[in-house]
This record gives structure tokens, C-alpha cells and sequence, in this order.
């Protein structure tokens, strides 16, 4: 990964943005502040309604009591039909490279300018009130505020989509979504209607493939891939155009969770994803991810066994690599969720000059969804006028009024062409940067149909199967089994496992184990190419603002404050667990400030787990018998686990894979190395459990 810009990005981290100004001016700080009305009149009571008399009926001339009942009754707004469970933060993008030869789009031509941005990440099935963990596609939603106007990047941690035509969204959502009668089950797919629908709408059998890998069980929103899914257009100063998809790299790795991790946290903590963004944010650690674009030219449109329109295939990156091109960091908390991630309106349609719009079925009809949903959501046309929504480029055309309208718009006219105000606001012309659709040549008759160019629907769902690992093979039958498992009717469950023989017979028959379903008769895959950039085990490792759980109490040795500082170093985070909260003394009585009790923290909060020696240490930590819950649920996890000397009383096994021991007196440096060596391979999945 090219890091060339990091410094350069390390020094705007701290600097307000053109977007930061903007907000600054509809923010309000109430410290310290006098409590008034809404029409700012100072009031003396705000805790008891006025009465006829002291136990006598409340009475409706108290306007200061019905003001604040009637905006408290109206403080929630629809949540997002998908994607309703969201959180996101602010930053900044910069180029590594000018991408002058292939788009006129001005923040994508000067590597010193800093293109401010706001992202929010999501599930998609689940409402607002359902957990993080879930298994589900994440939204990867970034609003670019560019000089020429807000730019919508609207995608997925997924590459790929369950439909081909936007005709089909509202029946993929409705399947995937609570069944209708009972509202059953919430956040999950593990349920007849959506498997009905992938049972008997086959085009989404490659997304499946991708829901049912640990892709869709991220560690950290930090450290998920974000794709543009459809083919967009990059179009430069002379006309000429190139198809594009867009990728997001994490710079800290592509890393998931275990199943049995992901069921627990959703009990211990179902923030837990969102939490990990705000406190990587706020303690400085801020996230990073490198932007790619594949690109081909017009004229390669037909070159390749797969339909580059087809949003339910990938541009496999061995055959067109992705080409980094400038980085995103994210910088900034919001002040305020509900006014910043709840009330942000992205829409793949809101471009700027250099990047269009191809026949892709399913993003053309995304062009109308989201305008038609945000009338919806936030109470009429004026959306582009809630703060966290306004460009920083200047507004002004002849839209008039409409509930929620914000500007004062000033002068008689409100039309175009007009002589009074000599025919402005006026349309500026294509070569003075002015927005002109790519002119692409369109023939052909009116049908409702689809070409025969997408009916592979087998192919690049075995391409991404023939590309694990063996254990995220197992991981996907496991998911798979897990969910139809759930599936009341069982010819469902068998119309499944013979849906994917289609795609590859062990994988079908690896499914139907244990489900009472008969296993496919025939043997062979409909692929036998492979995609190494697919797997997760060929990602990014860094140790780098990993969370570790240190088991210690009173009596702990000296070598633990210098691993914890070796750690620390390494940009990992140690967190001190202990029977209870305070403050622990070593052998020579240095001190460390106990984080957590075991009561209140649990493994799955953490990446790895440090045992610290000392025999009076080990001695007051087993007095609490969930502190071996805690090292054993970590080592199923294939989690790092390390141990200090008679630490290592506390572990499940002595040695084996992730397993590190310091022995008494050994150099606590190697041994600290050793840890993070560990820690920064996120899972040692050789280990026996």
C-alpha cells in the first residue's frame, strides 16, 4: 500500500475542514447557557406544569409544558426502510495521483487539495434498535464535499448485489426483512422467506456466497472493504470515457469475527462496532482507507466472460487490477447523531462533472429510490438544506418553498428564462464546468427483459468458492447450515442444496449434512478459476490498535509494565481486567489502574489476552472462577493469548499456535515481540479446540 501521503494527511488531521466551518455555524453549545422557550423566551419552571392549584388539573395555557410535550412527541422521523442501523464521522480525502487523464472531476485532479467527507456505515436488514454483530451486508456511504458540489459514493462491504434489476429490490428487501405476520425474525436471514427467495431467484446465488463468508461479520467498520458495487463512468475534459468501480482498502486489513463471537457480543455489547469507531476516533486512532478504481475502456466493453453491467459480478482485480489512488481518513465524531447520521441523505445519483451513470439495471433504478425515500424520511424537498446535507459549493436555482425551507430567498423571480433578473441564475456551459451527461448512443426497442449476457448466475459465485481457504470454506458451510437450520419447510432447505450443486457439489453437499436434506447426485464445480484477492487470509496484518484484555491483581511481576509499554509502542491497546475496579500494586509496587472488572468485561470485547505473572497475582485472579470462562472462550476464538511465568497456570494449553509464554527470568522484549507478532495474524485458526 502506498502510504507517500501520510504525513501530509497526519498534519490536516487536526485541521477544521471547509464542511467543519459550515457546520459551525448551526451548532449550539448550551453550557452554561439560561433555558428559554424555542421562541427564546427565558423561563423560570421546567419541572412542574401549571396547575389549578397544587394537586388540581394541569392547565392548556401552559405553553411552555405543551411546546416541550409536542416536540418530544415528534423527535423520532421514519427510520431508512434498509441500512436503518447506522453510525458514521467525519474526515477528509486526498489524492495520491491526479486522475486528469480520465475524469474532469475536480477533486480527483489536485493531490494538495483536501476534499472533506462524511461516512456512515450500517447493516442493512436490521432496524434501528438491532445489534451490530449481526450477520448482514454493511453499507459503505460516503458524501465527498467537493468545490462543484456534493458527490455520493453509496456502497456495500460486499462487491456484488442479490439482484440484477432494481424492478426485483423491494422483493429481495420484503423477503430478507421480519416476516410480515409475526415480525419474525429481526437482523437475521436465517428464515424461510429470504431462502424462498434465493431458492427461486437464482441471480443471487454469488451474494449469498459472500453473506454466508465472514464477510458479513466484520471486526471493526475500520477494517471492512467498501466497493461502489456498479459500473460508473469516469469522463475527462475531451469526452472521452472509461467504465470505473470504485474500492475502498482498509489500510489496517480486511478482518472478520467468529460466529460464536458475533452471537455473544451482540448480548455483551450490541454497539460493539460502532462503539470501536467512536473510541478509535477519539483516542486519535483514526481510520484509514486507500481508495481504488478498476478502470477499462469503452472499447473493452466486451471483452471479458462476464457482463461488466451486471451488478451481480465482480471485475475479478487479477484480471483488472485496482489502482490506488488517494486516501481517506476519518477524523472527527459527530457532534450530534441524530442531526448528523440519521438526517444525512446520500443518493448515488448527486455527481459532479467527470463521473456518470451507465445502463446498469439495478443502479438506474437507485437514480429514483433515494430522492423518493428522503421526501419520505425527512418530511419533504428540502433535505439538501439540513446542515449536515448542504454543500460547501453555492446554491442557486428557481426552487421555491416546500415544507422545511430554510434559505430567504430574495426577489420577484423564480422561473427560468426570465428578463427581470437578466436570466440568472443562468446554466453555465460544459467547458466553464457546468454538469453534461455523457453522451452515450442508446438504440433498441422498449422490452421488459433482461440480457442474456447476465443470465450466469453460477460461474463467479463458484470463482469466489474456489478462492478460500479451507477454513473459510468450513466457515461458509457452517453459516450456511446455521441458517437453513432455522428454515421451517424443508423442501426449502432441499431446493437450497440443490441450488448450489449448481455452484459447486462439494460445497452443496457439505450443506446438506445434518439439515435431513438429500445431498446433489452429480460432482464438479462451475468454476475452476480462483481469485486470490477474495480471501481474507491474503489481507493486510497489523498489530496496530488491537484491544488487549490484561488479566492481573495485586502482586503482579516487573516484567508487565514493560511488555504493556512495548505494546503500547506498537500502537496496540492494553486494557487491565481485574477482579475489581482500582488500583492494583505489582512485587516493587508500581501501579496499574484496573479498567475493567471480570464482571463487566467479557473476552469477545478484545482481540487478545495477556495472563500477567506473579504467584500472588495468578492467586487472586482464580478467586473468580470466570477468569478461566475468560482465557478458555478467548482460545476458542483462536484468538493471541500470551502469559507471564505463573501466568501461564491460567491458560488452556501450554504451547501451540498464538500461544506465547515468557518463562521466569526470560527477556521480556522478545517475549513482548513474540505477542505482537501473534496479535497481528488476528486468528491462529491451526490451533485444536
Amino acid at each position: 500500500m502506498d502510504n507517500s501521503n501520510s504525513n501530509s494527511n497526519a498534519n490536516n488531521s487536526n485541521k477544521k475542514t471547509s464542511k467543519d466551518q459550515q457546520l459551525e455555524q448551526f451548532t449550539v453549545d448550551n453550557d452554561g447557557k439560561n433555558l428559554t422557550t424555542n421562541q427564546g423566551l427565558t423561563v423560570s419552571e421546567d419541572e412542574h406544569s401549571l396547575k389549578a392549584g397544587e394537586r388540581g388539573p394541569t392547565l392548556m395555557e401552559d405553553f411552555h409544558f405543551r411546546e416541550k410535550m409536542t416536540h418530544f412527541d415528534h423527535e423520532r422521523i421514519p427510520e431508512r426502510i434498509v441500512h436503518a442501523r447506522g453510525f458514521g464521522a467525519h474526515g477528509y480525502f486526498q489524492l495520491y495521483e491526479s486522475m486528469k487523464d480520465y475524469t474532469k472531476a475536480k477533486f480527483l485532479q489536485d493531490p494538495s487539495v483536501v476534499t472533506p467527507v462524511f461516512v456512515r456505515f450500517s447493516t442493512v436488514a436490521g432496524s434501528r434498535g438491532s445489534a451490530d454483530t449481526v450477520r448482514d451486508v454493511r453499507g459503505f456511504a460516503t458524501k465527498f464535499y467537493t468545490e462543484e458540489g456534493n458527490y455520493d459514493l453509496v456502497g456495500n462491504n460486499m462487491p456484488v448485489f442479490f439482484v440484477q434489476d432494481a424492478m426485483k429490490f423491494p422483493d429481495f428487501v420484503h423477503a430478507v426483512k421480519p416476516e410480515p405476520h409475526n415480525e419474525i425474525p429481526q437482523a437475521q436471514s436465517a428464515h424461510d422467506t429470504f431462502w424462498d427467495f434465493v431458492a427461486n431467484n437464482t441471480e443471487s446465488a454469488h451474494m449469498v456466497m459472500w453473506a454466508m463468508s465472514d464477510r458479513s461479520l466484520p471486526r471493526s467498520f475500520r477494517m471492512m472493504e467498501g466497493f461502489g458495487v456498479h459500473t460508473f463512468r469516469f469522463v475527462n475534459e475531451e469526452g472521452k470515457a472509461h467504465f470505473v468501480k470504485f474500492h475502498w482498502k482498509p489500510v489496517l486489513g480486511t478482518h472478520s469475527l467468529v460466529w460464536d463471537e458475533t452471537q455473544k457480543l451482540a448480548g455483551k455489547d450490541p454497539d460493539f462496532n460502532r462503539r470501536d469507531l467512536w473510541d478509535a476516533i477519539d483516542t486519535g486512532n483514526y481510520p484509514e482507507f486507500e481508495f481504488g478504481v478498476q478502470m477499462i475502456g469503452e472499447d473493452e466493453e466486451f471483452n471479458f466472460d462476464f457482463d461488466i453491467l451486471d451488478p451481480t459480478k465482480i471485475w475479478p482485480e487479477e484480471i483488472i487490477p485496482v489502482r490506488i489512488i488517494g486516501k481517506m481518513t476519518l477524523n472527527r465524531n459527530t457532534d450530534n447523531f441524530f442531526a448528523e447520521t440519521e438526517q444525512i441523505a446520500f443518493h448515488p445519483g448527486h455527481v459532479v462533472p467527470g463521473i456518470d451513470f451507465t445502463n446498469d439495471p439495478l443502479l438506474q433504478g437507485r437514480l429514483f429510490s433515494y430522492t423518493d425515500t428522503q421526501l419520505s424520511r425527512l418530511g419533504g424537498p428540502n433535505f439538501h438544506e439540513i446542515p449536515i446535507n448542504r454543500p460547501i459549493a453555492p446554491v442557486h436555482n428557481n426552487q421555491r418553498d416546500g415544507m422545511h425551507r430554510m434559505t430567504i430567498n430574495k426577489g420577484p423571480v423564480s422561473y427560468h428564462k426570465n428578463g427581470i433578473a437578466g436570466n440568472t441564475p443562468k446554466p453555465v456551459p460544459a467547458e466553464r464546468g457546468g454538469y453534461e451527461h455523457y453522451t452515450e448512443k442508446v438504440e433498441g426497442r422498449k422490452v421488459q427483459a433482461r440480457s442474456d449476457s447476465f443470465k450466469d448466475h453460477f460461474s463467479q459465485a463458484a470463482l469466489f468458492w474456489n478462492s478460500m481457504s479451507e477454513v473459510e470454506k468450513q466457515h461458509i458451510v457452517s453459516a450456511f447450515q446455521f441458517e437453513l437450520g432455522k428454515v421451517q419447510r424443508k423442501e426449502i432447505r432441499q431446493q437450497i442444496v440443490d441450488l448450489f450443486a449448481n455452484v459447486d457439489s462439494e460445497l452443496a453437499t457439505r450443506i446438506s449434512e445434518g439439515l435431513g436434506t438429500i445431498p446433489p447426485q452429480t460432482s464438479g464445480s462451475a468454476s475452476k478459476d480462483s481469485s486470490p484477492a477474495l480471501s481474507m487470509m491474503n489481507t493486510v496484518k497489523l498489530p496496530l490498535t488491537r484491544k488487549v484484555a490484561v488479566l492481573a491483581g495485586n502482586g503482579f511481576t516487573d516484567e508487565l509494565p514493560f511488555v504493556l509499554a512495548q505494546l503500547q509502542q506498537a500502537g496496540i491497546i492494553t486494557e487491565v481486567v481485574s477482579p475489581k475496579l482500582g488500583v492494583i500494586t505489582g512485587k516493587s509496587g508500581g501501579e496499574l489502574e484496573v479498567k475493567h472488572s471480570l464482571l463487566g468485561a467479557d473476552s469477545v470485547l478484545f482481540d487478545a489476552v495477556l495472563v500477567a505473572g506473579g504467584a500472588l497475582s495468578v492467586s487472586e485472579l482464580l478467586t473468580e472462577q470466570k477468569v478461566l470462562d475468560f482465557v478458555k472462550e478467548a482460545y476458542q476464538h483462536f484468538k493471541p493469548i500470551a502469559a507471564i511465568a505463573e501466568g501461564m497456570n491460567l491458560l488452556p494449553a501450554a504451547s501451540g499456535e498464538g500461544i506465547v509464554v515468557a518463562q521466569e527470568n526470560e527477556d521480556p522484549k522478545l517475549f513482548g515481540q513474540a505477542f505482537i507478532d501473534a496479535i497481528a495474524a488476528h486468528r491462529h485458526w491451526s490451533r485444536t479446540i
